[in-house]
């Protein structure tokens, strides 16, 4: 018997495609729960294999434990699943922006695995972003499943994405805000509203398995004006750090590209320098979240110089683990970043200024975590709610605000782009709903070719020309080889006036003779946005389209511009 196709049966399913609303909140909460069981499955294991490994790291060789797992991590994406290594968050985003949502089902559970490795045996890496994919990709294929279309598809794979984060810290407006701000990129009813069901779903699903537990409790902080004041210098020091790292992850994987060895050696590479630091600190493997319960809880011994190496090892590792190949995010680093951050800055301030009656050193510890994530997210909503609700306490919102809001604002002005999205504003990949790049993104050049120009040979003369003149509504001709086809330049009317008046040359001047030769061409493949900006710098109406060397229609400012605003209409209808 063949697949179960629903749409096949459209009388079955016309209540759902009477309301879309309904329809993508039915399934976004089944997206949600799956989202959110794949979340629990990645949590539950990696508490495992880390109380398997425990006894082990106590022996000599235990550097090689990163070692090995991100060398599996990176064989298992390279040579089975055929994916890249890496947290796959941009693909995510990418997918949305460019693809209608749509990505491979296996990547539902290719990081899920990759991950388990890395950060299994000791990566300082997280799973949050992990999660992410697997989540969104979960809902990309329920909604190809259902036959959606893009709009609704793009919809369910945030829906993915925040059932996973909601699930995997409890969260559910964290996951909610997650989503739609680093994901979807778009505020709007029809997302939010099944986005916040599927957080709901993700959250339940994780309640119901292992109970309502917030990932780190806290005695209450009372907090005082000077207390207030002094966390935009955690603001000011998780930005510098938050750009630190985003600069030494690009820079570890710029090196590991250039090192001639295969991909599963790098990794391997990458993890043993791992190990060896977790030799001397061993906090900084794994995702760490053992170390921020204890400094949330004020019992984290040392002093500044130790919380200050600690938080430059945990950048060191994280950057070596990611950068050289290793599977996983940056949520989990960025929190014990955070964390030591600010519980090195309150132990500065209680060195400085003893005679001050600080609030405890495990609120500037949660003030650091949200100045860390606000800082590579540049998102300081995501940072402020999953502060709010990992602690189960409000009394730090007034800081986490003030700080959340002044760590993206600097990392803004000294990296434009986040770290999950840098790579996608490079390769001017990042189109946001409701842009112009994004509304062009869905044009092709090939649907907009005026084809209508008469081809003229480079041997014709004057005369003849003319009389083709007559017949044409046109002021461009391009020009062609006889014998070859050949696109050799174009005839402007404009340019060759002053030669359609002087009937002596109508029998003595060639086309070659007066053509146009260093004319600005467009490709079938290239991108509108580039074809625009280059008639914008050009001062340009139009340009030739050559495929292979050949001539295949014309491109014009207005034929674009008519098209975007169809477009347009139809993407905010």
């Amino acid at each position: 018997m063949g697949k179960f196709r629903p749409w096949r049966y459209p009388s079955k399913w016309a209540l759902f495609r009477i309301d879309d609303r309904l329809l993508l909140i039915v399934i976004g909460a089944v997206v949600g729960s799956f989202s959110g069981l794949a979340a629990l499955l990645l949590n539950r294991s990696l508490v495992s294999i880390l109380e398997m490994l425990h006894d082990w790291r106590h022996y000599w060789w235990a550097f090689l434990l990163p070692a090995t797992g991100a060398a599996l991590s990176s064989l298992f994406l390279d040579k089975i699943v055929k994916e890249e290594a890496g947290h796959g968050v941009p693909e995510v985003i990418f997918s949305v922006f460019r693809h209608g949502g749509l990505l491979r089902l296996r990547s539902s559970f290719s990081r899920l695995i990759s991950s388990w490795l890395t950060i299994g045996s000791g990566g300082s890496a997280g799973p949050e972003a992990p999660v992410v994919m697997s989540g969104a990709a979960i809902g990309s294929n329920i909604a190809r499943f259902f036959a959606m279309n893009d709009r609704q598809r793009i919809t369910l794979v945030g829906c993915g994405a925040a059932g996973a984060i909601s699930s995997i810290f409890n969260a559910p407006i964290a996951g909610m805000v997650f989503s739609v701000e680093v994901i979807i990129g778009e505020w709007s009813a029809v997302n939010i509203i099944p986005i916040a069901i599927a957080s709901v779903a993700g959250t339940k699903i994780s309640r119901i398995l292992q109970g309502n537990q917030i990932a780190f409790s806290h005695r209450q902080f009372n907090l005082g004006t000077i207390d207030i004041v002094a966390s935009i210098g955690i603001a000011a020091i998780a930005a510098a750090l938050s750009i630190v790292l985003t600069r030494l992850l690009r820079r570890m994987h710029t090196i590991s590209g250039k090192t001639r060895m295969p991909l599963w050696l790098r990794a391997a590479v990458g993890g043993c320098a791992v190990g060896i630091i977790g030799i001397f600190s061993p906090d900084v493997l794994g995702e760490g979240y053992h170390s921020i319960r204890m400094i949330i809880e004020g019992v984290y011994p040392g002093g500044i110089a130790v919380a200050s190496f600690l938080m430059l090892a945990k950048i060191l590792a994280t950057s070596l683990t990611l950068g050289w190949g290793g599977s996983g995010g940056v949520f989990a680093p960025c929190l014990v970043i955070g964390s030591f951050a600010g519980i090195a800055w309150h132990r500065l301030l209680v060195f400085l200024c003893p005679t001050v009656s600080w609030v405890n050193e495990g609120c500037f510890a949660l003030i650091g975590m949200a100045g860390m994530i606000s800082g590579i997210l540049q998102a300081p909503l995501t940072a402020i709610f999953l502060i709010v609700e990992i602690t189960g306490g409000y009394e730090e919102i007034l800081p986490l605000i003030l700080v959340s809001t002044i760590s993206t604002t600097l990392c803004h002005y000294f990296e434009p782009a986040s770290f999950y999205l840098r790579d996608l504003v490079e390769k001017r990949q990042l189109l946001r709903p409701g842009t112009d790049g994004r509304v062009l993104a869905d044009l092709s050049v090939g649907d907009l070719l005026e084809k209508d120009c008469i081809v003229v040979g480079q041997q014709m003369l004057l005369r003849n020309f003319i009389e083709i003149v007559k017949k044409s509504h046109r002021n461009h001709f391009p020009v062609e080889d006889e014998q070859t086809g050949k696109f050799l330049g174009m005839i402007q009317m404009d340019q060759i006036r002053p030669y359609l008046f002087d009937t002596v040359m109508y029998d003595t001047v060639f086309l070659e003779q007066i053509m146009e030769v260093d004319v600005i061409k467009a490709c079938p493949d290239d991108d509108l946005n580039g074809i625009l900006r280059k008639m914008d710098t050009l001062n340009l109406f139009s340009i030739p389209v050559v495929d292979s060397g050949r001539f295949v229609g014309m491109i014009s400012k207005a034929t674009i511009l008519d098209q975007y605003r169809k477009e347009l209409l139809v993407q905010t209808t």
